[in-house]
């Protein structure tokens, strides 16, 4: 597929280790983030051509201006990767409504947006890739999490829609649920305060490898999988349980077309 691979959250984690391995398949790299000292040492490490757009994502000017610059760079955006977000570690009872609006802008609003503004260019294009990085617990409600929860169920509600409406156009989306993979997500969560917890769990420090989930990622898209969980043992059963099978994917896109938008925009 030709374009660049656009990631969001490329200074580290799991979007660094996408960054590398496409990277290493020769496919010239976007890196997105708000740290640019990261940035750049991600594309320092790179084998391919990258290009550094850096952003917070709640920026909407900013995110705007980057994607007229991702759009002329290389011969465009072929693959978009929605991966930048934050988690949180807190009651829900305790944790303030400023946190679940800061989760929700940061991980459903911000790719949301990103998305909204590219997708014009892709359809144009007749051809890309939609990546969306949710996790388990954008399938299973997972206690301590419920803003987390919330944004990146939604992420899914979102991604699966655009598949079924760009079933027709030649842009592909898939949705991938990550288990703990050993990064800073749950340093880097939010208490119920809104302040930063300072500390990891052992369940992610003992995770997967960012890099061996970045392969599984890359193996799983290249196969064409529509959703995509990456998780071991009990967190792999949760998601499986809780996958959404290919049968309603089908559904939704023969719905698609059968003339179904055609005909609910008519009776507008």
């Amino acid at each position: 597929m030709s374009g660049s691979v656009w990631i969001t959250g490329a200074s580290s984690g799991i979007g660094r280790a996408l960054a590398l391995a496409w990277s290493q398949a020769g496919e010239p790299v976007i890196l997105s983030g708000r740290n640019v000292d990261a940035l750049e040492a991600t594309a320092a490490e790179c084998a391919s051509d990258t290009l550094i757009l850096p952003f917070e994502a709640t920026n909407r000017a900013a995110m705007e201006e980057a994607v007229e610059q991702a759009k002329a760079w290389q011969d465009g955006v072929g693959t978009l990767v929605n991966n930048a977000g934050i988690s949180q570690r807190s009651r829900a009872i305790n944790t303030r409504l400023s946190v679940y609006q800061h989760i929700v802008d940061i991980d459903l609003m911000a790719p949301i947006a990103l998305t909204q503004a590219l997708l014009p260019h892709m359809v144009e294009r007749g051809s890309g890739r939609l990546v969306f990085i949710s996790s388990i617990a954008g399938k299973v409600g997972v206690p301590m999490r419920s803003a987390y929860c919330a944004a990146k169920h939604g992420l899914i509600g979102y991604a699966d829609t655009l598949r079924a409406e760009l079933s027709q156009s030649g842009v592909d989306v898939h949705v991938v649920a990550p288990g703990s993979v050993a990064t800073d997500v749950s340093r880097n969560a939010l208490s119920g305060s809104g302040a930063a917890r300072g500390r990891s769990d052992k369940v992610i420090d003992n995770g997967i490898p960012p890099a061996e989930a970045a392969l599984a990622i890359l193996d799983a898209i290249g196969r064409g999988e529509r959703e995509i969980i990456v998780a071991r043992g009990v967190e792999e059963q949760m998601g499986e349980a809780r996958r959404t099978e290919d049968a309603m994917f089908d559904q939704m896109a023969a719905m698609v077309a059968s003339g179904y938008m055609e005909k609910m925009e008519a009776e507008d």
